[in-house]
């Protein structure tokens, strides 16, 4: 039984090596944009949830043609999906300096809470035959950077590309004062929740460790 996960993700990718798993890895290509424009007035939970389910089958898809029979024979595929919900409003990677300030500007001092996505697909006989996805959400309280740390932050480049506009497990984390909840699901992905999915697919994640 492999895991494949569906993310090119560092962090996450890490989270998973440090938890005893190597995963293979794949991205899955999906523009999250569309996906989020076909859905009617989603909540938070069902927002991130609809994205790592479109990830994860996106990703089965793509492996049909790339790996070798014998691995997708017993395997399980993860998507995940993160943003940040500050305000009333979700939030995912700012892309650009001007936008990772403009939200910085605004959580800073505040909390927000973020949300992490995930969908588990088993395969058998390189067939999805299970499925199961769900929703962490963890509270985080920000602190408030001066000036000078949000610029030094800021020309890091970390904060474009990862959700909300912060990390927990890098840099970002100086301007973190604490968290309620899953930490492991702030970084990209809840191994808790990773744990209860595989297990309704019919996995024990002892199974997964390397």
């Amino acid at each position: 039984m492999r895991l494949v996960l569906g993310s090119q993700s560092p962090a996450r990718l890490n989270v998973l090596r440090q938890a005893g798993i190597d995963p293979v890895v794949r991205v899955s290509g999906v523009d999250e944009d569309a996906v989020a424009a076909a859905l009617t007035d989603p909540r938070p939970a069902e927002l991130v949830t609809a994205l790592a389910e479109a990830k994860a089958h996106a990703v089965v898809e793509a492996l049909a043609g790339e790996l070798p029979t014998e691995l997708l024979k017993e395997a399980v595929v993860i998507g995940c999906d993160s943003m940040l919900s500050i305000n009333g409003r979700m939030v995912g990677k700012p892309g650009t300096p001007e936008v990772a300030r403009a939200r910085w500007q605004e959580m800073a001092g505040k909390t927000g809470e973020l949300l992490t996505g995930h969908a588990i697909l088993r395969l058998s006989q390189g067939v999805v035959d299970r499925t199961a996805s769900g929703a962490e959400t963890t509270t985080v309280r920000f602190g408030t950077p001066s000036d000078r740390e949000l610029d030094a932050y800021i020309a890091t480049g970390e904060p474009l590309a990862v959700a909300g506009g912060f990390t927990l497990d890098g840099m970002g984390g100086w301007f973190v004062d604490g968290i309620d909840g899953d930490h492991s699901s702030v970084i990209g992905i809840s191994l808790p929740l990773t744990r209860r999915l595989l297990a309704e697919v019919g996995v024990s994640v002892i199974d997964l460790w390397s």
